[in-house]
C-alpha cells in the first residue's frame, strides 16, 4: 500500500475527492439499477453494481496511466487525435442509431469487445486540449482572426458539426467551453463576439433544414423545442414526465431522505441511474446528501484552480481549465436539471452516475490534471534537493 501512495503523484485532495464521488456513487447506482434490472427482463440488480464498479476501476487504472505521463506530450497528441476523433465521430452519425425512433447517433460499436464508446465524450477532452495547445503557442503573438480560423476555428467546428445532429447540449457545453477557454487564453473579445454569431447562424440553418427534410434526423428539434417550452411554461404540469418524476422524488427525499435503497421514484423515472441520479440521492438521503454531492464538486472545482494557479507554464494552466472545467459545469448542469432550474440535457453525473464512457472520459481528465499537477511538484522537490545541498568546505568550516 505504501509503495502504491508512493507513485501516487499531483494533487492529493483531487485524488481524495475523486476517490470518494466514486464510493458514494455505489448506494446510489445499486439502488436506481432495480428500475434497469426489471427493465432488462429479470437481470440481477447486483449484475449492474458490478458493472459500475468495474467500470470506475478501468477509470481509475486511466487516471493513474494518464497523470504519469509528462503533460507537454499531450500537444503533440492533441495534433494526432483530432483527425482521428472526426473520423469517429464521422462513422457515428453514419451509422444513424435510433433510440425509440428519434436519432440518437452517439455511440459506435467496438469490434470484437461487443461494448458501445460514445464519441462525443473522447471528442470534448481532445479539443480542449488541442485548444490549449493552440492559445499557448500563439501567447506572445498578435492574434488576428484571419490566421486563427483554418488552426484553431476550423477543428472546433468539424467536430461540433459532427456532435449537433445526435446530442445538441454535449455541442452547445462544449462550444461555451471552447470559448471561456480562448477568452481566458487572452483571445480578443471582438473576434469571440463573431465566432458566437457564427455559431448562432449554423444552428440556426441546422434547425431550418431539419425542419424542411424532418427524415433525416428524425424527431430531434421536436425534443429540443419540447424541452425548451416545456421548461419556459411552468404551468405545463404534463409536458416532462422526468421532470416532474424528479421533483417528486426531490419533495419526498426532505432533509434526511427516506433512506437507502428506499427510492420509491427509481421505479417511474427514466434515466434514474445516470441522467437523473441526483434526485435519487436527494429522495434516499435528503438535502444532505445532495448538499454533500453538490459541496464536493466545488471543492474539485477549487483544486482545479489551484492547480491550474500553480502550473508551471501557459499551456499546463490553460490544460487544466481546458479539462478540468467542463467536469464541474457539467455536474452543476446535471444538478440543476434534477430541480428544474436547466431544461432536460441528458448529460449526466459526472464519476456518480452509471455509464462506462462518461466515467472513463471523466478519468483521463483528471489524469491530465494530475499530470500538470505534478510537473509541479517534481520542480518544486527539485527546487528544495538543490536548496539543501551545501558547499563540502562549508560543511568542513561547521565541522571545524
Amino acid at each position: 500500500m505504501q509503495n502504491l501512495f508512493k507513485n501516487i503523484k499531483g494533487d492529493r485532495l483531487i485524488w481524495a475527492i475523486v476517490a470518494l464521488l466514486a464510493i458514494l456513487s455505489f448506494l446510489p447506482v445499486y439502488s436506481a439499477a432495480s428500475n434497469l434490472a426489471y427493465k432488462g427482463g429479470g437481470s440481477s440488480t447486483f449484475a449492474f453494481f458490478v458493472k459500475h464498479f468495474v467500470h470506475l476501476i478501468l477509470g481509475f487504472f486511466i487516471m493513474y496511466g494518464v497523470h504519469k505521463i509528462p503533460y507537454r506530450y499531450f500537444k503533440g497528441l492533441s495534433l494526432i487525435m483530432i483527425p482521428i476523433v472526426l473520423v469517429l465521430l464521422g462513422i457515428t452519425m453514419l451509422q444513424g442509431t435510433t433510440i425509440e425512433g428519434a436519432n440518437a447517433s452517439r455511440w459506435i460499436q467496438i469490434p470484437f469487445v461487443g461494448m458501445s464508446f460514445q464519441t462525443s465524450t473522447l471528442a470534448a477532452v481532445v479539443l480542449m486540449v488541442y485548444v490549449a495547445r493552440y492559445m499557448s503557442k500563439i501567447k506572445d503573438e498578435e492574434i488576428t482572426f484571419k490566421a486563427s480560423i483554418l488552426p484553431l476555428w476550423m477543428p472546433v467546428f468539424l467536430v461540433l458539426i459532427l456532435i449537433l445532429p445526435a446530442n445538441f447540449s454535449t455541442a452547445a457545453i462544449m462550444f461555451l467551453m471552447v470559448l471561456m477557454l480562448v477568452f481566458l487564453g487572452g483571445y480578443p473579445v471582438r473576434y469571440l463576439a463573431v465566432i458566437v454569431g457564427s455559431g448562432i447562424l449554423v444552428l440556426t440553418l441546422f434547425i431550418l433544414i431539419a425542419k424542411a427534410f424532418p427524415d433525416a434526423m428524425p424527431n430531434r428539434v421536436d425534443t429540443w423545442m419540447a424541452r425548451i417550452e416545456s421548461f419556459s411554461d411552468p404551468e405545463d404540469t404534463e409536458a416532462d414526465y422526468q421532470i416532474e418524476k424528479a421533483k417528486i422524488a426531490i419533495a419526498t427525499g426532505g432533509i434526511q431522505g427516506v433512506g437507502p435503497g428506499k427510492s420509491m421514484q427509481k421505479n417511474f423515472l427514466p434515466q434514474s441511474s445516470s441522467d437523473f441520479i441526483f434526485a435519487i440521492i436527494i429522495e434516499e438521503y435528503g438535502l444532505i446528501g445532495g448538499f454533500i454531492i453538490m459541496t464536493l464538486y466545488l471543492w474539485l472545482l477549487f483544486r482545479i484552480v489551484i492547480a491550474a494557479q500553480k502550473a508551471d507554464t501557459v499551456f499546463g494552466k490553460l490544460l487544466v481549465l481546458g479539462v478540468g472545467l467542463p467536469i464541474v459545469f457539467q455536474a452543476l448542469i446535471n444538478m440543476a436539471v434534477a430541480v428544474e432550474l436547466f431544461p432536460v440535457t441528458g448529460q449526466t453525473l459526472p464519476l456518480i452516475s452509471s455509464g462506462g464512457t462518461s466515467i472513463w472520459m471523466t478519468c483521463l481528465a483528471i489524469g491530465i490534471i494530475l499530470s500538470v499537477s505534478a510537473k509541479r511538484e517534481e520542480i518544486k522537490e527539485k527546487e528544495t534537493s538543490e536548496e539543501n545541498e551545501e558547499n563540502p568546505l562549508e560543511i568542513l568550516s561547521e565541522t571545524l
